[in-house]
């Protein structure tokens, strides 16, 4: 059944927001059929300027569309406001520079490990550098795949620098669903994973390793072999590396 009035209909909502889809990466098609959805709503057909109401829905689809293609999740879960602090994945690889070089997070300690004696740095590296790639060997050790814990590591460290607060970085990564997914990892397996690089949220382990957590124990100077001496970690990573890359 062809209706040649609804298809001048169509044809006129592709030539008027054309330019609002090509803006958001998207075919003026897809712009059209957002644009019907709304038609068929009893606020758009009662509304004073009904095209006023057609233009802002098909703008917000539109942008929603755009993230979620970004963020490789559905149109359903770009519209909620939660992950709209994330940004579109990013390949480490495709980084300019290393992405340890910038990490502000690591710029402080905590005040209960201001009376402690920092190392001297190695020449050849960072105090960044350090615990990061000792985080990575410290799990590749305990049984995780070398590729899976690289990007794993790296990745809790941005969610670092673009919080700033071990605490709410943990926070925003425990809540995270996409990147355990992306990364292949069970969701009991990037729960230990988070606790033991960042630490117990717990005020009564604030003080003790277990708060500490491993990116901030190397960087105050712990070693590897000093950290396979804590059985718990081990027993934590070790049990959670099961089923990982596997």
């Amino acid at each position: 059944m062809h209706d040649p009035v609804a298809a001048d209909l169509m044809r006129y909502a592709r030539d008027k927001y054309a330019a609002l889809a090509v803006k958001h990466r998207l075919d003026p098609w897809e712009a059209v059929s957002a644009a019907f959805e709304v038609m068929r709503t009893p606020a758009a057909r009662r509304a004073r300027d009904p095209w006023a109401v057609i233009t802002h829905s098909v703008r917000i689809t539109c942008s929603v569309e755009e993230q979620g293609q970004g963020l490789l999740c559905s149109v359903h879960q770009a519209r909620r406001k939660r992950f709209t602090v994330f940004h579109d994945p990013e390949r480490f690889s495709d980084r300019e520079h290393p992405m340890v070089d910038n990490h502000p997070v690591f710029g402080f300690i905590d005040e209960h490990f201001d009376d402690l004696d920092t190392p001297e740095p190695d020449p050849g590296s960072t105090p960044v550098l350090h615990a990061v790639e000792g985080a990575i060997t410290l799990l590749v050790l305990l049984g995780w795949p070398g590729d899976t814990a690289r990007d794993a590591v790296e990745h809790v460290c941005d969610a670092l620098t673009k919080t700033g607060a071990r605490q709410t970085a943990y926070s925003a990564l425990r809540r995270d669903k996409q990147t355990p997914a992306m990364l292949d990892l069970p969701r009991p397996a990037w729960h230990a994973l988070l606790r033991a690089l960042l630490g117990s949220r717990e005020p009564a382990h604030a003080a003790t390793p277990m708060g500490r957590g491993v990116l901030l124990r190397l960087l105050i100077g712990e070693t590897i072999p000093l950290l396979l001496d804590d059985d718990d970690l081990v027993t934590a990573l070790s049990l959670a590396s099961f089923g990982v890359g596997r």
